[in-house]
């Protein structure tokens, strides 16, 4: 019987924020970071799972610190019973009732759920020789609905209506996977739209983008509605009228501010304008988009949880929904939220970009495609173009599309000299001082370096 032997988190982050590299109206000097768990076990096959969750620099100690409360749930564990049932393992994490109190299902302990599940997803696929978004497209949906706490969700979505969605997919499910394959799934990119970027960048960086094959880009905006003006009236001389620009306010405005600063934006075409708001305030999405229609409104990056997402949806609040690989409780929850989204007929754009997001959301995406939603018409995956080096499947593009991963698990797993170099706050990125390690060094020798301090 092969049990879990290994359980290690490590504080990496990246100093994104020295070029301003994913600035926003709330967030204006972001370090991209991961709170990094290696899962091991005793079993011959030498396999480890992979996952993180996602912040931007201070505080992802903490988030460390919350995946490491979870250890006893699977140090020890039977593997083969834990992969085996992945509804009833993500179950046993939720159902904590100790550290459920700390959420419930919310906040730094959710994402620390999820960065778990994600690692030991990625560990089942590996096993089973698949990337995810195939493991996952080959379920039955008797299999996927198994994976879902339908727990606060059975007035909007019950287990046996998700299961009549699936089914009805089943059918194309074998030509949809090989269109996958041949012409992969759309993306847009938000590498031109940094809000720290200067016009002259955010220029060529938008015409640089429509050369590449993509249809859309997008802005950040909400800290100054004129600069906001100039920004998207040069973007969409930039691109021209046939490419999409959507725009992005990061939760920075109130609802009144929202409809004034959109209806300023409005003359040059937003395709949606994303987090115009408070990611909880359910009915002031749903006001905002009454008001600015027909602008789309698109939520999600910040959505906590899966019942957030059923009254977004139950409100008429969004126009587009924006799941993340890491925000909520890992991919059984996704599945969820994909079920919820296609219940409603909205279209998921998932949010990425930040280190390793792209990586992991394209997986979710490509499997709603095959099994759930069995369309691409107004979907995208966004993308951004740094980090992607440090990990060991990065995404890759051709055409403004992701093409399909084909190496087993999720493309969760770091570089390991990537690993050693953004280790915080001795790594080499933080400390300035050259790495004295080879980057053939070994996980093992880097964990205990990192426990002697």
């Amino acid at each position: 019987m092969a049990t879990f032997t290994r359980f290690e988190t490590f504080d990496v982050r990246f100093p994104t924020s020295r070029e301003l590299d994913g600035s926003d109206a709330m967030n204006p000097d972001p370090d991209y970071s991961a709170a990094y768990l290696v899962i091991g076990t005793d079993a011959d096959d030498g396999l480890t799972g992979h996952g993180f969750a996602f912040t931007i620099g201070r505080g992802n100690d903490v988030q460390v610190a919350a995946i490491d409360a979870l250890a006893g749930h699977v140090l020890g564990r039977d593997v083969e019973q834990a992969l085996g049932d992945m509804g009833a393992t993500w179950k046993s994490f939720i159902d904590d009732s100790q550290l459920r109190w700390l959420g419930p299902e919310k906040g730094v302990m959710h994402m620390a759920i999820s960065a778990v599940v994600n690692a030991l997803w990625d560990l089942k696929a590996k096993r089973a020789g698949l990337p995810l978004w195939d493991l996952l497209g080959r379920m039955s949906p008797e299999e996927l609905v198994a994976l879902v706490d339908f727990r606060y969700l059975t007035d909007a979505l019950t287990p046996t209506q998700a299961l009549e969605l699936l089914r009805a997919a089943e059918p194309g499910r074998a030509q949809r996977r090989q269109e996958l394959l041949d012409g992969g799934f759309p993306a847009y990119t938000t590498t031109p739209g940094w809000l720290g970027y200067s016009d002259d960048k955010l220029v060529r960086l938008a015409e640089q983008a429509v050369a590449e094959g993509f249809g859309q880009i997008k802005l950040k905006v909400g800290a100054d509605v004129h600069d906001d003006v100039r920004r998207m009236r040069l973007a969409r001389a930039a691109v021209g009228p046939d490419v999409r620009i959507a725009v992005d306010a990061n939760q920075r405005w109130d609802v009144a501010p929202a409809v004034e600063w959109i209806t300023a934006l409005a003359p040059y075409d937003p395709w949606w304008v994303e987090e115009p708001t408070s990611p909880d305030d359910v009915l002031g999405h749903a006001a905002i988009r009454r008001a600015v229609a027909p602008v789309k409104i698109a939520t999600g990056e910040h959505v906590q949880n899966r019942i957030v997402f059923k009254q977004l949806l139950q409100a008429g609040s969004l126009d587009v929904l924006q799941i993340d690989a890491a925000r909520v409780a890992g991919v059984n929850e996704n599945v969820a939220i994909l079920l919820l989204a296609a219940k409603f007929g909205v279209p998921v754009c998932p949010h990425a970009g930040g280190v390793g997001l792209c990586e992991l959301v394209q997986h979710l995406s490509m499997f709603d495609f095959v099994a759930v939603a069995g369309s691409r018409k107004d979907r995208v995956v966004e993308y951004v173009d740094h980090l992607h080096e440090h990990f060991v499947d990065p995404v890759r593009l051709e055409g403004g599309n992701y093409l399909p991963p084909t190496a087993p698990g999720s493309s969760a797993e770091i570089r390991p000299e990537s690993l050693q170099h953004h280790l915080f706050p001795a790594g080499a990125a933080w400390s300035g001082v050259p790495s004295a390690r080879s980057a053939a060094g070994g996980l093992e020798e880097l964990v205990d370096e990192q426990v002697a301090g």
